[in-house]
């Protein structure tokens, strides 16, 4: 996958931002929401969701891995070269976080095959098969094949079983479902509830992926651009 930079693209989700802001957001904003579709339902005990997800941050060493753009998903490689080395110099897994936000036009990442191909996420965001260099179609981070990634147990679901944690941006599906509804000519609260929906099992809502990578900084994580 390969995703390039597009400044014109960078400017249309800067003005639908400011033109989401001017009539406020909370027609299209939804409540923070993780885990599967029954636990999405239920309220939790004892803080915001939010702060529950911020909560799991544990153990010595943590690191939160920032995001912005699928970038051939070596955000996910990283996130599993820390656990690896971590491992290789005598840390056990239990001491270790790592911390993956999901924001601007790394959302993608946190969605299921069923949503590329319906809002055509490949061509949305520039997110291209390495070897063809056609549009993606689906997610090939989730449940790949053995051996279809550059490095083994890097796919979303696997980092997940390693207790990797999951932020996706609530702004950035606001606004991107704006954009889509403007272009489709459909309803954006419609699209958003749609993409929402459809997050990838255990990835939580957050507020927005710069409110979260600060949060992740202040529970103790150190810092990883991954755009």
């Amino acid at each position: 996958m390969s995703i390039h930079k597009d400044p014109i693209q960078r400017r249309h989700f800067l003005g639908t931002l400011l033109a989401t802001a001017s009539v406020g957001v909370a027609g299209l904003a939804l409540p923070l929401q993780s885990g599967t579709a029954e636990e999405r339902t239920t309220p939790a005990p004892g803080g915001s969701d939010f702060d529950q997800w911020l909560g799991r941050i544990k153990g010595k060493h943590k690191q939160v891995f920032d995001c912005p753009a699928p970038n051939s998903g070596l955000p996910l490689a990283w996130a599993r070269v820390f656990l690896m080395t971590n491992e290789s110099v005598g840390v056990k897994e239990g001491n270790v976080t790592a911390v993956v936000v999901l924001r601007h036009n790394g959302i993608p990442l946190g969605m299921e095959s069923r949503l590329w191909e319906k809002y055509k996420f490949g061509e949305m965001f520039n997110a291209n098969d390495m070897e063809t260099k056609a549009p993606l179609t689906a997610n090939p981070f989730w449940q790949p094949k053995a051996g279809t990634l550059m490095l083994p147990d890097m796919s979303i679901d696997a980092l997940q079983k390693s207790g990797v944690l999951f932020g996706i941006c609530d702004m950035a599906m606001t606004v991107y479902s704006k954009m889509a509804g403007d272009k489709m000519k459909m309803d954006a609260a419609e699209i958003k509830k749609d993409w929402v929906s459809g997050i990838l099992p255990g990835i939580a809502v957050v507020p927005s992926g710069v409110l979260a990578v600060n949060r992740a900084q202040e529970h103790g994580c150190t810092y990883c651009y991954a755009g």
